[in-house]
C-alpha cells in the first residue's frame, strides 16, 4: 500500500522534487529553517547568522547563536537569537533593525499580516508587538505577556490570528488580551506548536507528539519512543505534518486521517532541529548538528539513507584522542577553527593565536569588549580564561560560559592548542 502511494504522489510532483539536494556554507549547527512565501529558504546558525538560499545571502548582525527564524513576512525576516534580541532584516537596507529584546534567549517567533509578531523567550514572557502601518523604521512597541511559569519555547498565530504559546513548564495556553488560559497540561516541557484554525499539534520533551481540538481535548497521539520533539512544520494544502526528533527521525504524517505516513531515518548522528517544507509541500527541508541544510523529496524519503557521516569533531569517539585534543574538540571546536583564513564558524580562527593582541583577527566582528583589548593569548591568559570562565575573565564577550577546573586538563589544552594553531604535529 505505502509503495502505491509513493508512487502515486512521484507522479503528481514536479520532476526538480525527486532530487536530494544540499546547501552548504554555514560554519555551525543549523538551528531554525523557514520558506517564504515565494519559496526562498531562511536558515538560521549557530555560526551567529541568517542565510538566505539559494546564494547564499548572508546576514550578519547577531552576537551570539541565531537560534529562531520566521519568514512569513517576506520579503522582511525575522531572527531571533542566544544574544536575546530579535532582529528585522529589510532586503533593501544594509543592517538589521532589533524590533524587541528579551531577558533570555529567544526561543521562536511568530507573525501574523494582521495580528503582528509574538516572540517566546527563556526569560519566560511573550513579547507581542504590532505592526506598524508604514514600513519599519526601529524597535516596535512591546506587550510582555506574563504567565508562564519556565521558559517559554514556542508561540503561534492561528490563521484566523489567535496567538498560543507553550513552555517548559508543561503548558500550552491561548491568550486574550493579557491575560492567558491553559488549553493543555502535559507532565513534560513543550518543544514545538503547530497551530490551525481546527487543531494544534505539540511535541514534548518526553517525546510526546499529541493533537488536540482548540479546547485541549485529544484527537490523536502520535508518540513513538524517541525523545525529544524537536522541530515541526505544517503544510496546509497538502495535509502533511513533519515532526523532527532528538535521535534524527523525521515523522511524516497525514492530517487528514492522522496516520504515519513515513517514519525516516534522516540524521546519522545528532538530532533534527529544524524542518521546512518547500511552498509546494513536495520537498522537505531539515537541519541539525552537521553545518548543512538538507533538502529530500518527500514521495522518496523511504529511499535514501541517513545524511551525515559522523566526523563532527566533538562527536567523535573521546578515547580516540589524546586528552589536549578532546578538551578542544569538546569546549573550543564548535566555534573555532585551527587554519589560517576566514571561516564561517561563530568565533575567530584560532589559528597564529599565541601571541595574538586579542580583538584582532582582521573581518572577524567582535563585542565592544575584546574590540582595543590589550589582552595578549598567551598560556597564562588562555590557562587563566578557563580557570574561571570567559564570562568572569572578559565579561561582556560573545564566548560562552564555560570552565575546565583540573589544572591538568587546561595544561593538555594549551599545550595542543600551541601544535594545533601553528600547523605542528606531534
Amino acid at each position: 500500500m505505502m509503495r502505491w502511494v509513493a508512487c502515486t504522489l512521484l507522479l503528481a510532483l514536479p520532476a526538480q522534487a525527486e532530487d536530494f539536494t544540499t546547501f552548504k556554507g554555514h560554519g555551525g549547527p543549523v538551528m531554525a529553517l523557514d520558506v517564504s512565501p515565494t519559496g526562498q529558504l531562511a536558515s538560521a546558525s549557530f555560526d551567529n547568522s541568517v542565510g538566505l538560499w539559494p546564494g547564499p545571502n548572508w546576514l550578519e548582525g547577531h552576537d551570539a547563536a541565531v537560534t529562531a527564524l520566521n519568514y512569513g513576512l517576506a520579503p522582511l525576516v525575522l531572527s531571533g537569537g542566544d544574544d536575546f534580541r530579535v532582529l528585522l532584516w529589510r532586503p533593501e537596507e544594509a543592517g538589521p533593525i532589533e524590533v524587541t529584546r528579551h531577558q533570555g534567549k529567544v526561543a521562536d517567533i511568530a507573525a501574523h499580516p494582521d495580528h503582528g509578531i509574538a516572540t517566546a523567550g527563556w526569560d519566560g514572557f511573550v513579547n507581542l508587538m504590532a505592526l506598524p502601518d508604514g514600513p519599519v523604521e526601529g524597535p516596535l512597541e512591546t506587550r510582555v505577556l506574563e504567565g508562564h511559569r519556565s521558559s517559554v519555547t514556542t508561540v503561534a498565530f492561528s490563521p484566523a490570528g489567535a496567538l498560543y504559546s507553550a513552555s517548559a513548564d508543561g503548558t500550552l495556553r491561548i491568550w486574550e488580551g493579557e491575560a492567558s488560559r491553559v488549553i493543555v497540561t502535559h507532565g513534560f516541557g513543550i518543544n514545538e506548536m503547530i497551530v490551525t484554525d481546527d487543531w494544534i499539534a505539540y511535541g514534548a520533551v518526553d517525546g510526546g507528539t499529541r493533537i488536540v481540538d482548540l479546547s485541549g481535548q485529544q484527537i490523536a497521539d502520535l508518540t513513538l519512543e524517541r525523545r525529544p520533539i524537536l522541530a515541526m512544520d505544517f503544510h496546509p494544502e497538502t495535509h502533511q505534518l513533519a515532526v523532527g526528533d532528538g535521535q534524527g527521525y523525521i515523522m511524516m504524517v497525514d492530517t487528514e486521517t492522522w496516520r504515519i505516513t513515513r517514519d525516516f531515518r534522516a540524521m546519522r548522528d545528532g538530532p533534527v532541529w529544524a524542518l521546512a517544507f518547500s511552498t509546494d509541500g513536495a520537498t522537505i527541508h531539515a537541519g541539525g548538528i552537521d553545518d548543512v541544510i538538507y533538502a529530500w523529496p518527500v514521495a522518496l524519503l523511504d529511499q535514501f539513507d541517513p545524511v551525515g557521516d559522523g566526523t563532527r569533531s566533538f562527536l567523535r569517539d573521546a578515547a580516540s584522542m589524546p586528552n589536549g585534543e578532546r578538551q578542544f574538540m569538546r569546549k573550543c571546536s564548535i566555534c573555532h577553527a585551527l587554519t589560517e583564513g576566514a571561516s564561517r564558524k561563530a568565533g575567530p580562527t584560532l589559528h597564529g593565536v599565541f601571541g595574538r593582541r586579542a580583538g584582532t583577527v582582521e573581518g572577524y566582528l567582535y563585542s565592544e569588549t575584546l574590540d582595543g583589548s590589550e589582552i595578549v593569548w598567551s598560556e597564562d591568559t588562555i590557562d587563566r580564561l578557563f580557570e574561571i570562565g570567559p564570562d568572569h575573565y572578559i565579561p561582556g564577550s560573545k564566548m560562552p560560559m564555560q570552565v575546565i577546573a583540573d589544572p591538568a586538563d587546561r595544561d593538555d589544552l594549551i599545550a595542543f592548542m600551541e601544535r594545533a594553531t601553528t600547523g605542528e604535529t606531534e
